[in-house]
């Protein structure tokens, strides 16, 4: 199920401005869901919450290897 805008927190929005940005800055990034919550030490809950927005909101793509990948990119 997606989440809208107003349903997250905001500082899950914050953390989702912050992970839109470092695959913003590196377009060729891939990273599992696992890579994803060590590299911004999160919760389960915050990740996901991020993640799922982010997918949503057409920001990420979730490639068939089950990495996250800015929408857009070749898988």
């Amino acid at each position: 199920m997606a989440i809208t805008v107003s349903e997250i927190a905001p500082r899950v929005m914050q953390i989702a401005r912050r992970i839109d940005a470092e695959f913003d800055e590196m377009p060729g990034m891939r990273l599992t869901y696992a890579q994803v919550r060590r590299l911004w030490s999160l919760n389960d809950h915050d990740c996901h919450d991020a993640l799922e927005h982010l997918c949503a909101a057409g920001h990420l793509a979730l490639d068939s290897s089950g990495r996250y990948l800015r929408r857009g990119v070749d898988y």
